[in-house]
């Protein structure tokens, strides 16, 4: 489905289509999950159809609404400019000395005795 068959029709028929669409999707996910799926690519455009045809829509409810369209930008409000926050020197915590891990010293491993065998 084209776009420009899309501008042409009306939001009823788009309901329509939209609805037939989704039985569609609905059918070919069922069919999928039993392994019965043939053309798998048509899921994915069904897929695409549906968004296109709800993109559609809402954009139609924006234009009803009296919202401008996405290609038109609205005249921004001139801001007043934000007062400059005084700034405040933070204290830093002193740094407390800390001790030194002693040293590890090398244990040697002790020698097991070897027993003899009498």
């Amino acid at each position: 489905m084209k776009a420009e068959e899309l501008r042409t029709k009306t939001p009823d028929q788009l309901k329509t289509d939209l609805a037939g669409l989704k039985k569609e999707a609905f059918n070919l996910r069922f069919q999928q999950a039993n392994g019965q799926l043939e053309n798998t690519a048509r899921v994915r455009a069904v897929r695409r159809d549906i968004a296109r045809i709800m993109t559609f829509l809402g954009r139609q409810t924006v234009g009803q609404a009296g919202g401008a369209p996405k290609g038109e930008a609205k005249p921004a409000a001139p801001k007043a400019p934000k007062a400059a926050k005084p700034k405040v020197a933070k204290e830093k915590p002193a740094k407390t000395a800390k001790p030194k891990a002693a040293a590890k010293t090398a244990k040697p491993k002790a020698a097991k005795a070897k027993t003899a065998k009498a």
